[in-house]
């Protein structure tokens, strides 16, 4: 069986030995849309992550049976080509779960504590200089008491709400596509979850509903010194509104996901004036160490259980 790895780089320092166990592997760091037809040519399997795989691109891949998709979206797939193809289709789901959850109060913290403004002020040497033994800059409140939204209450918004409620926060939350219900936390509209959440996560996938879900009237709509979080889709939150609304209201915003990744050069966001009301991490939220070793075993299953289908 020939498997091809087509960007390995998103794995980091993971490792893909394992692969070497199901057939003969060729991995690539990176492939460029040109690069894929040519390097799939012999493959029975396709691994990929990002890279888009597309009717030409199965086509020139006569012997092509399994495309892996080693994430969980699978919008970079022609889904109607591999059916039409018999090409089977596998995705891994809740590899990243705990990861993102994570990375979602590590973000809030941050922002919320303004961890950047008092680490750089010990570092700079000011603390050294002071007559008393604290130092009381901007003000942070506790999370007990306040009221977090969250939009899209999938699995990953629901372990958010359970640790929110640990933390004495009140969880309300907004279904994107109107199907989600869930008795323990009250489900509102978009517009008063806004209005009254002192904390705003976005857990929700970019499609129709949710592309510039957060625009100018909902930045405006949001109370001064609230926190809003994107760790679904790039899309969702409206960027160029954002370049705006940040630096005329007091309002704080972290960003794990961007339209354009890597961000695009020139940026708005680059540009604006208060850089300690937001915090962008390059698209890592579901980078744990833990996490990426669960997404490459479960695609390495993914293969083990089609194999042995075939074979049956």
């Amino acid at each position: 069986m020939n498997i091809v790895l087509l960007d390995t780089l998103t794995y980091g320092d993971t490792s893909l030995e394992d692969f070497n166990t199901l057939g003969s592997v060729s991995a690539y760091a990176t492939t460029s849309a040109d690069e894929t037809a040519q390097r799939v040519v012999d493959a029975d399997v396709i691994v990929t992550n990002k890279v888009v795989i597309s009717d030409a691109v199965m086509q020139a891949a006569p012997n092509l049976k399994l495309i892996c998709v080693a994430a969980t979206g699978t919008n970079n797939i022609d889904h109607d080509a591999a059916a039409g193809r018999g090409i089977t289709v596998k995705n891994v789901a809740g590899y990243s779960t705990d990861a993102v959850v994570q990375h979602t109060f590590s973000m809030l913290f941050y922002l919320m504590g303004h961890s950047r403004y008092y680490d750089e002020y010990v570092k700079s040497g000011q603390w050294q200089k002071e007559a008393v033994f604290t130092h009381i800059g901007p003000s942070f409140s506790e999370l007990r008491g306040k009221t977090w939204g969250i939009i899209g209450l999938g699995e990953i918004g629901r372990s958010v709400a359970t640790i929110a409620k640990a933390f004495g926060a009140k969880v309300i939350y907004y279904s994107t596509s109107g199907k989600n219900e869930n008795n323990e936390f009250e489900k509102t509209t978009l517009s008063r979850l806004i209005e009254n959440s002192d904390v705003i996560s976005i857990h929700a996938p970019l499609n129709l509903a949710t592309e510039n879900l957060i625009s100018h009237s909902e930045l405006l709509q949001m109370k001064d010194g609230a926190v809003l979080l994107n760790l679904g889709r790039g899309g969702i939150v409206d960027e160029d509104a954002l370049s705006v609304i940040i630096d005329v209201k007091p309002i704080y915003v972290g960003l794990d996901v961007l339209i354009k990744e890597p961000m695009s050069t020139p940026h708005v966001l680059m540009n604006i004036k208060h850089h300690e009301r937001l915090y962008i991490t390059p698209h890592i939220a579901w980078t744990s160490v833990e996490a990426r070793q669960r997404l490459i075993a479960a695609t390495i299953e993914n293969i083990k259980t089609f194999s042995e289908s075939t074979v049956k």
